[in-house]
C-alpha cells in the first residue's frame, strides 16, 4: 500500500512545481525590471548637481553682497565688538555667515575702528534645507549602492519558497501515512478472509469514508463468520438427517416383527412355562419399546418442521415453562429475571417451547437438587435474548466443541439431539443459539431471537 502514498506524493509534486516554478521565474523577472528602473544613477547625479549649484550660489552671492558693500548700494548695521564677539576674536578683515530662517541670508561682516559693519543679502532659498536634502540623497545612494539588492531578493524569495514547498512536502506524506496506514491494514483484512480467515478483523477508528469501510468490513467479516458456523452446522444436520431416515428406516423393519413376536408370546398365557416367558418377554418388550422411542426421535429430527412464526410474548413464555417444570424438579430453585414491559418477538411458539424446555430441563438436571436454575430476558437492539444459567459442573472446552452436534446419548431418557434440534428450531425462526459464560459457575445458554418492532 506503500504505492498509494508513493502517488499521492508524485502528484503534489507534479501539481506543484511547475507553477511554483513559474511565480519564481515571475518574481524575479519583475525585481530585475524594477531594479533597472529605478533611478539610482540619476539620483547620484541629481545630488552631486544640487551640490554644486549650492556652491556655486554661495559665491556669487558672496560676490555680489561685497561688491554692493563696496558700491554702498547695501546700508550696513553697526555692530559693537561683544555683539559680533565670534568674528571679532577671529581677527579677520571681513567674513560671511549664513543667517536668517534655514540659511536663507547671507550675512558679511567687516571690521571698522572699534566696531563691525554687517551687510546682508537674501540667498533666496533656504541652504540648510538644501544642504539636508542632498546629504539624505546622498546617503540613500549609498545605502543602495553598498549592498545587492538583486542577490538578497532573489536569495529571500527561494530560501522563503524553498521552506514553504518542503513544508508542505512534509505534511503530505505524514497525511499520505495517516490514509495509507489504515487503507493497508484492511487490504491486509481482506486478503486474509479471501484467504480463508474469516476471523480476521481490522482495528476500528475514524468517522471518515476510511472508517466507514473498516466497520462495513468488520461486520462483513462477522456475517460471514457466522454464516460459514451455520453452513457448517446446517450441513452437518443435512447428513445426520439422512442418516437418521436411513436407520429409522432398517431398525423399523427389524422392531416390527419383533414386537409382533413378543407380543404373541404373551398371549399365550403360561402354557409355555409361563413365569419365565412372562419375565423375557417383558424384558424384550421394553427393551423393543426403548428402541420404537429412538426411532421416533430419529425420525423427528430428519424430518422439516413446519414454522409458523407468530409475535409472541418472550416474558410470558418463560414463566409459563418455568413453572411448567418446577413440579418436575421441586428440588431445584428457579429464579428469573425477566425484561421490564412486555417484549415481544417474532417467532414459531411451538418451537421456541421445544426450545426452553429443552434448556431448563438440562439446566435442571445439571443443577441436581439443591442447586439454582436462572431465566433471563434482555432487549439488546434489534434482537430480544433469553439466557438459561445453572450452577451445575459446567461444559468442558471438549464439550463446547461439539455441543451441537448430533450424537447418540445414552443417559436415561436422553436421545443425544437435544441441543442439535433445540439450534435448529432457533435457526429455522432467524435467531441462534449460543453457549456463554455461566453466572452461576455452571453452563449458560443465550437464545436469540429478532424483537417484534
Amino acid at each position: 500500500m506503500n504505492r498509494l502514498r508513493t502517488r499521492l506524493i508524485l502528484v503534489f509534486v507534479l501539481a506543484t512545481i511547475l507553477p511554483l516554478g513559474l511565480t519564481l521565474w515571475t518574481s524575479l523577472a519583475l525585481l530585475e525590471r524594477s531594479l533597472k528602473l529605478a533611478p539610482l544613477a540619476e539620483l547620484d547625479e541629481v545630488s552631486q548637481s544640487l551640490q554644486r549649484t549650492g556652491r556655486e550660489l554661495y559665491v556669487v552671492s558672496k560676490e555680489l553682497l561685497r561688491r554692493d558693500a563696496a558700491d554702498g548700494k547695501i546700508a550696513p548695521k553697526h555692530l559693537k565688538p561683544d555683539e559680533a564677539q565670534a568674528f571679532w576674536d577671529s581677527g579677520k578683515a571681513e567674513g560671511f555667515e549664513l543667517a536668517g530662517n534655514q540659511g536663507d541670508r547671507l550675512d558679511y561682516f567687516v571690521r571698522g575702528q572699534n566696531e563691525v559693519l554687517v551687510y546682508s543679502r537674501p540667498m533666496g532659498i533656504a541652504t540648510e534645507e538644501l544642504t539636508r536634502q542632498y546629504a539624505s540623497a546622498r546617503e540613500a545612494f549609498e545605502r543602495s549602492a553598498g549592498r545587492d539588492l538583486r542577490r538578497g531578493f532573489s536569495a529571500t524569495m527561494l530560501v522563503v519558497a524553498a521552506a514553504l514547498w518542503l513544508g508542505a512536502l512534509a505534511a503530505l506524506v505524514f497525511l499520505a501515512a495517516h490514509i495509507s496506514r489504515p487503507v493497508r491494514r484492511l487490504t491486509q483484512g481482506l486478503g486474509r478472509v479471501a484467504a480463508g480467515d474469516l476471523d480476521a478483523r481490522v482495528e476500528p477508528g475514524g468517522s471518515d469514508e476510511i472508517g466507514e469501510a473498516v466497520t462495513a468490513f468488520n461486520h462483513m467479516a462477522d456475517q460471514l463468520q457466522q454464516a460459514r458456523e451455520h453452513l457448517i452446522h446446517v450441513t452437518r444436520l443435512a447428513s445426520w438427517q439422512a442418516l437418521a431416515r436411513k436407520m429409522a428406516h432398517e431398525v423399523k423393519n427389524s422392531l416390527t416383527p419383533i414386537r409382533l413376536t413378543m407380543e404373541e408370546i404373551i398371549s399365550r398365557g403360561p402354557n409355555q412355562d409361563g413365569a419365565f416367558l412372562e419375565q423375557a418377554s417383558q424384558i424384550v418388550a421394553d427393551e423393543v419399546q426403548t428402541l420404537e422411542k429412538r426411532v421416533r426421535a430419529f425420525s423427528q429430527f430428519a424430518a422439516e418442521p413446519p414454522v409458523e412464526p407468530r409475535e409472541i410474548d418472550v416474558n410470558a413464555m418463560v414463566e409459563e415453562r418455568v413453572s411448567f417444570l418446577k413440579s418436575s424438579h421441586p428440588d431445584v430453585i428457579y429464579n428469573m429475571s425477566l425484561a421490564p414491559g412486555s417484549p415481544t418477538a417474532v417467532a414459531d411458539p411451538d418451537l421456541i417451547k421445544g426450545v426452553l424446555t429443552n434448556l431448563l430441563e438440562n439446566a435442571a438436571e445439571a443443577a441436581r437438587p439443591g442447586g439454582v436454575v436462572l431465566a433471563r430476558t434482555a432487549l439488546a437492539g434489534s434482537k430480544l435474548n433469553i439466557e438459561v444459567h445453572d450452577s451445575g459442573p459446567g461444559l468442558s472446552s471438549q464439550a463446547r466443541s461439539s455441543l451441537f452436534e448430533p450424537t447418540i446419548s445414552f443417559k436415561k431418557g436422553g436421545m443425544g439431539l437435544g441441543l442439535s434440534i433445540a439450534r435448529r428450531s432457533a435457526l429455522l425462526c432467524g435467531g441462534d443459539l449460543q453457549t456463554l459464560e455461566g453466572e452461576l459457575g455452571g453452563a449458560a445458554f443465550r437464545v436469540i431471537l429478532v424483537a417484534h418492532q
